[in-house]
C-alpha cells in the first residue's frame, strides 16, 4: 500500500481527474454539456471558451492551439516543463494529489469562471513567501508592489499574490494558479521620468526591481502590460517618454511585438538582450542568482 507521502507515479498522475485539478489551480468551467466541460483556456487569453475537458474520457483539448491529452500533457503546457519535472512537482506538492476519477454532476447554472475578490491585505502567508523565494523575489520588493488577495471562483476560495492594474483588477499568482480578475488592464508606475521600462508580466517587473536593489541604478517610469495583447493600450503613456526600454518575453509573440514597436519609433529599444537564451527576465534571474 502506498504511504501518504510517497510521490505518485506517471501512470497515476495521468489518471487524476482533470476537472478536479483545474479547480485547484483556479479554473472553473464556463459551461457544462453532459460530460463536456468548457473553459476559458488556462493556456492563453481568450474571451470565448474553447478549452474542453471530456470528463468521461478524462481528456482535454484546446481548440485554439490544437493540442490536448491527459493531465500530464496539460501540466507540461501549463507550467512549461518536462515530464520529469511534472512527476517531481506532483511529488513535492501533496495538495496536487487529488482523488482518482470521480464523476460529479455540475449544473450549468453553477458553472462560473468569474473571479470575485474577497479581501486584500499585506502579504503574510508562508506559502506565498516560499513561492516568492522560488522566483528569486525578495519580501521587500514583493511587499512594496504586491498584496495578498483572497478570491473566489465558483464557490471555491483561494489566495494568491495580487498585482493591481490601473483599472482596479488584479493579476493573481501562486505556486499552482495564474488567473486575473476583471477588469483586465495594464499597470503603470509614474515617477515623471524621461525613460520608461516595459514588462510583459509583473514577475519580470519584480525581477527588475530586485536587480535595481543590487545595482543601485536610478528608477524610471514603468509599464506592466499584464498581456502582450494590451501593448497598443499602453502606447499613449509609453510614447510620452524620450526612451522606451522593452523587456518583453523572448518568445515568438514578444519578439514580434518588439520588432513592430521599433519600426514605429526610434524611441523603442529592445532591452531583452540581458536575458538572451531565456524566455523572460524572471527565468534569467532564477538561473543566475
Amino acid at each position: 500500500m502506498r504511504g501518504n507521502y510517497q510521490p505518485l507515479t506517471l501512470a497515476e498522475i495521468k489518471e487524476m481527474d482533470i476537472v478536479e485539478y483545474l479547480a485547484t489551480v483556479g479554473h472553473e468551467p464556463v459551461k457544462v454539456r453532459r460530460t463536456d466541460h468548457w473553459y476559458l483556456s488556462p493556456l492563453r487569453n481568450e474571451k470565448t471558451a474553447s478549452f474542453k475537458v471530456n470528463r468521461k474520457l478524462n481528456r482535454w483539448y484546446d481548440h485554439g492551439i490544437g493540442r490536448g491529452g491527459n493531465l500530464v500533457d496539460f501540466a507540461i503546457e501549463f507550467y512549461s516543463c518536462s515530464v520529469g519535472e511534472v512527476i517531481k512537482m506532483f511529488g513535492n506538492n501533496l495538495s496536487l494529489q487529488q482523488p482518482r476519477l470521480s464523476m460529479v454532476n455540475i449544473s450549468e447554472d453553477n458553472a462560473s469562471n468569474a473571479v470575485q475578490i474577497l479581501s486584500i491585505q499585506p502579504i503574510s502567508a508562508r506559502s506565498l513567501f516560499r513561492y516568492l523565494e522560488s522566483r528569486k523575489i525578495s519580501q521587500t520588493v514583493a511587499k512594496e508592489y504586491c498584496q495578498q488577495v483572497q478570491y473566489q471562483i465558483g464557490g471555491r476560495q483561494y489566495f494568491a499574490l495580487g498585482f493591481q492594474n490601473d483599472l482596479g483588477g488584479y493579476e493573481l499568482r501562486n505556486s499552482f494558479s495564474k488567473v486575473s480578475s476583471s477588469p483586465k488592464s495594464i499597470s503603470t508606475i509614474k515617477l515623471n521620468a524621461q525613460n520608461v521600462s516595459v514588462f510583459e508580466g509583473f514577475f519580470d517587473f519584480l525581477s527588475y526591481q530586485a536587480l535595481l536593489l543590487q545595482t543601485q541604478k536610478a528608477p524610471g517610469d514603468y509599464v506592466i502590460l499584464n498581456s502582450i495583447s494590451l501593448f497598443d493600450r499602453a502606447r499613449p503613456f509609453m510614447e510620452k517618454h524620450r526612451h522606451i526600454n522593452l523587456y518583453l518575453d523572448r518568445d515568438q509573440a514578444g519578439r514580434k511585438c518588439c520588432e513592430e514597436a521599433m519600426s514605429i519609433s526610434e524611441k523603442y529599444k529592445d532591452a531583452s538582450g540581458l536575458y538572451e537564451g531565456f524566455k523572460d527576465l524572471n527565468e534569467w534571474l532564477i538561473s543566475s542568482y
